[in-house]
């Protein structure tokens, strides 16, 4: 103290008087004429309390104070009792009284918002220590929305909650009320029957309840900081991986399945992991209780399947065709064949295409292919295909890259670019409508084929279309030229003459005749399974998925890496053949690549039938611009398609 003591005996008795009388606010008056900076805040849980009170050890006439006495959480200790559970807790010898709640002439109660150790404090409080990232997990979590931005704090937890305030432990500690012990009952002093039904009637309750520390409880699945509601889309698209964490197996079946591949790719509509086996509720599906129980599938896969029946739930969403236990025999002989098949067009035909490039720039060294640069557009033209032929092809084009675009992501899910290509047409939704737009499309095209096949063979009598020099049906000359091809490519016989229709032009048109076939009635089946399940076991869906997805790569990959050699990226039309799109094709190239059908339409004085004017500018920069646009799409998702299957 620094105010001038009194010389006079009466100031001596009147000051003892008070200080029985009303020690606190004369002590406190005293001590702030030295301390005039320190001010008790107001609703602190200390202003009723004078110097003395805390400051109990120091001596009226010791001046100065020693500053070692000022300090330490034994002054706290004299009315608060927490010291040994403060003593035995992770804090011990990291953190004191004021280091949590304040500077102690600021200590307000917990009740008070402004209170460091008030609900809505601790958080921030923590933070200081546990960093700003703890604190915005929390803050962005259910727990912290509810506290912070709605403000229920009788019920929102915060950080003394879950983790206790003076007797805090190490998640390690079997003790900890944050330990793999502890946890699961921290969390059911508010999710009361979430517990009772996770721990009674759960195969990872019942795991955890007999000791299995492989077992997982409350925070394996939701996490301690970040829980976030369950029902949200971010969350929903994590389901799979939290739970592959531990069931690796049947993580990877759900990936490669039509559930696992649209949810990989930010789709959230469709089921997970918990969808069909319940969160807080898993049993194996021996358990009556289970949902995935037979007596209760039908009901479980109803909750998004209306159409679901005893015949639909047969389908397997865990199937692994490649393997013949985890997978129905028709399943896994079905992915045999389809594999067998992949590996023979592909080996068959890159092989059979290298040959023909090493052997065509060969040729075109030795000035044997003079190459066919852009045409020009004067001389003679040869009509090669009607109008209906063109715009049917260019159908074919735009329905043929939409269904790829759309299709190859799922069959391709673990890709950054699947992802991407998916994120163009605003996700799997829309991507969807595109797909089955694209379908219906390709349907109305195959039958308009089919319908002007049967006009002409049926109504016109015309079976020249299914035998003979102009009919697209593989026949005996084929091998032949096949062969001869071969020995072209090997240096070992002259380059054959082909007519009308080659062998692998007639490869690539049953390719795309199958393919629609074959992809579009697998595509129907799980386009509309309740209606196909009606009369067919679910399994088949399993059957149409193997058959959609591997014959869909068949045909992309043959089309962007065969057809397009075969038709455009051969020394011989490089970088680009348009007769397609024109319907014509210059008589001096004719003659030398069609040199059988010009000399038998000589022969029976048909030539002239045939001859037609070059196509307009027009329809050439039409030819040009969607050709290239259109390889270069393909050539693109070619691409993927190597990316894909190199990463698979």
């Amino acid at each position: 103290m620094c105010a001038h003591r009194s010389s006079t005996s009466l100031s001596v008795i009147s000051l003892a008087l008070l200080a029985l009388t009303a020690a606190p606010a004369v002590l406190a008056q005293e001590c702030t004429d030295c301390h005039d900076d320190v001010v008790v805040a107001e609703g602190s849980v200390h202003e009723i309390f004078g110097c003395s009170d805390c400051h109990s050890d120091l001596s009226a006439e010791e001046f100065p104070h020693p500053d070692d006495r000022l300090a330490g959480d034994l002054i706290c200790s004299q009315c608060h009792d927490a010291g040994e559970a403060l003593g035995t807790s992770v804090h011990a010898d990291l953190a004191g009284c004021t280091d949590c709640h304040g500077a102690p002439h600021e200590i307000l109660s917990l009740d008070d918002r402004r209170s460091a150790m008030s609900p809505l404090g601790q958080p921030q409080a923590c933070a200081t220590c546990h960093g700003d990232a703890v604190a915005e997990a929390y803050a962005a979590s259910v727990h912290g929305v509810a506290l912070i931005r709605y403000g229920l704090a009788e019920i929102a937890p915060s950080c003394s909650s879950c983790h206790g305030a003076h007797d805090i432990l190490p998640a390690s500690d079997p003790a900890s009320r944050t330990s793999w012990s502890q946890v699961a009952d921290t969390c059911g002093s508010c999710h009361s029957y979430l517990l009772e039904t996770w721990a009674t009637a759960s195969a990872h309750g019942a795991a955890w309840k007999n000791g299995d520390p492989e077992a997982p409880v409350c925070v394996t699945c939701h996490t301690s900081h970040e829980v976030v509601r369950t029902q949200t889309r971010a969350r929903r698209l994590t389901v799979p991986d939290q739970c592959g964490n531990c069931h690796g197996e049947r993580y990877t079946s759900y990936r490669d399945n039509f559930h696992g591949q649209v949810t990989d790719l930010g789709y959230a509509v469709a089921a997970n992991c918990a969808d069909c086996h319940t969160p807080h509720q898993n049993l194996p599906a021996t358990d009556p209780r289970s949902s995935i129980h037979p007596d209760h599938l039908v009901a479980t896969c109803g909750t998004c399947h209306e159409e679901s029946s005893a015949r639909f739930v047969t389908f397997d969403p865990h199937s692994e065709p490649s393997d013949p236990r985890r997978s129905r025999p028709a399943v896994h002989w079905t992915w045999l064949l389809m594999t067998s098949l992949l590996f023979g067009v592909f080996g068959f035909f890159g092989l059979h295409d290298l040959l023909w490039l090493q052997r065509s720039l060969v040729g075109w060294t030795r000035g044997e292919l003079g190459g066919h640069p852009r045409p020009k557009l004067e001389g003679p033209w040869i009509r090669r295909f009607r109008e209906l032929h063109i715009w049917v092809h260019a159908t074919v084009v735009v329905t043929f890259l939409v269904l790829a675009a759309t299709g190859l992501p799922l069959k391709f899910h673990t890709t950054e670019w699947a992802h991407t290509l998916m994120s163009i047409p605003g996700g799997v939704g829309l991507a969807r409508v595109a797909h089955r737009t694209a379908a219906v499309l390709t349907f109305g095209y195959a039958f308009v084929h089919l319908g002007f096949l049967i006009h002409r063979v049926v109504r016109k009598g015309d079976r020249g279309l299914l035998w003979g020099w102009r009919s697209m049906v593989p026949q005996l000359r084929d091998a032949r030229d096949l062969w001869a091809h071969l020995q072209w490519f090997l240096y070992l016989g002259p380059r054959p003459r082909f007519g009308r229709w080659t062998y692998w032009e007639k490869f690539d048109y049953f390719a795309v005749f199958w393919g629609v076939a074959i992809i579009g009635l697998s595509g129907l089946m799980l386009w509309l399974p309740g209606l196909f399940t009606l009369f067919l076991p679910g399994w088949v869906l399993n059957v149409a998925h193997v058959i959609h997805s591997d014959e869909a790569l068949l045909a992309t990959g043959f089309i962007f890496l065969f057809h397009f050699f075969h038709s455009h990226l051969r020394p011989e039309s490089f970088p680009l053949d348009p007769v397609v799109f024109t319907g014509r094709v210059p008589l001096e190239r004719f003659k030398e690549e069609r040199p059988d059908e010009y000399e038998r339409l000589v022969a029976a004085g048909e030539l002239e039938s045939y001859l037609v004017d070059p196509p307009s500018p027009g329809r050439m920069r039409f030819a040009y611009v969607f050709g290239f646009t259109a390889l270069t799409v393909g050539l693109l998702l070619a691409v993927g398609i190597l990316v894909g299957l190199a990463v698979h």
